[in-house]
């Protein structure tokens, strides 16, 4: 029986490809996707979530619109110098066929667990706002999800919008410290293992040569990631695969490695988004997050690319 996951997500150029994975995916039962602002607004974020699903035919699966902007943060920083503007690499594509569900997020997630109880697994890709309103909403959820896997944080590696913060969690660490002490079941795919995972050209002609409608949209809209990681990171072509490494960690966990650990967020000051992780438990009042650490990154990537490309 394939696992139900609701996908909560800023797309974003790396989270469309994890969609477009998770979608092709018969092991994944995909419930819905709720949208977030954080790749670029949430209005942006939201139909591109429409676009997704009516790709390839999986209209079907309603799409939710949810926060604009953080919990508690006054500013609000938008990932669109990687994104694009739009968030599909400043390609500017056709308004989806489809409309939004009229239920925000939160409620959609609250009502999506409820229905579903000890069976869904929640999948945040983007910053964990919708999460942590959902937390609000309904404090009991806790005990009705089966877990939750999320791409954010970083316990070992440098940060990638701060010197110590992955972006995900800063653009909300208000709501990811309430995801993080909440009393449910949480694995983090961090920077860690997903500046580990390059995607280099020879994987892109291998993706490309697919020729359908999922290595297409990639094709289009992956040369403003690349551009960015060129800049930044100076990979020559090369980028790191971020969202889709949540995907790849459902599909076969046994290629990564994590230990145990209560991690805390700090939401103020220089620091703030920086993801502890209290390895000793020396302050101890959290249940333990599974924590990625290492990852099989040339598995990783074969895998994502069989997906899109079978």
């Amino acid at each position: 029986m394939s696992q139900k996951i609701l996908i909560d997500t800023d797309p974003g150029i790396d989270d469309s490809w994890a969609i477009l994975a998770a979608l092709r995916s018969p092991e994944l039962d995909v419930l819905g996707l709720t949208t977030v602002f954080g790749n670029t607004d949430v209005d942006n974020c939201a139909l591109n979530g429409l676009r997704l699903v009516e790709l390839e035919g999986n209209d079907h699966i309603p799409v939710a619109r949810g926060a604009g902007g953080p919990l508690v943060r006054s500013s609000l920083d938008l990932g669109t110098m990687v994104h694009g503007l739009d968030g599909m690499g400043n390609t500017n594509p056709s308004p989806p066929k489809g409309e939004l569900d009229p239920m925000p997020a939160a409620q959609f997630i609250v009502d999506t667990i409820k229905k579903y109880p000890g069976e869904v697994t929640l999948v945040p890709l983007g910053p964990l706002t919708n999460i942590g309103l959902a937390l609000h909403q309904a404090p009991e959820i806790a005990s009705l999800v089966e877990e939750v896997v999320l791409m954010g944080g970083s316990v070992f590696a440098p940060g990638n919008i701060s010197p110590l913060a992955e972006a995900n969690v800063f653009h909300d660490p208000h709501a990811a410290e309430l995801v993080f002490r909440a009393d449910w079941d949480v694995t983090m795919i961090g920077l860690d293992v997903t500046t580990k995972i390059l995607v280099r050209p020879a994987d892109l002609d291998l993706l490309y040569a697919a020729n359908n409608p999922a290595s297409q949209l990639l094709r289009e809209i992956q040369p403003c990631y690349q551009d960015f990681h060129d800049q930044f990171y100076g990979l020559a072509g090369a980028f790191h695969l971020h969202d889709p490494s949540v995907i790849a960690y459902l599909l076969a966990p046994e290629l990564f490695s994590c230990i145990q650990a209560p991690v805390h967020v700090v939401t103020e000051g220089r620091c703030e988004g920086k993801t502890i992780a209290d390895i000793h438990r020396i302050w101890g009042e959290r249940n333990s997050t599974t924590v990625a650490t290492s990852v099989d990154s040339k598995s990783v990537v074969e895998l994502l690319t069989y997906i899109i490309t079978h």
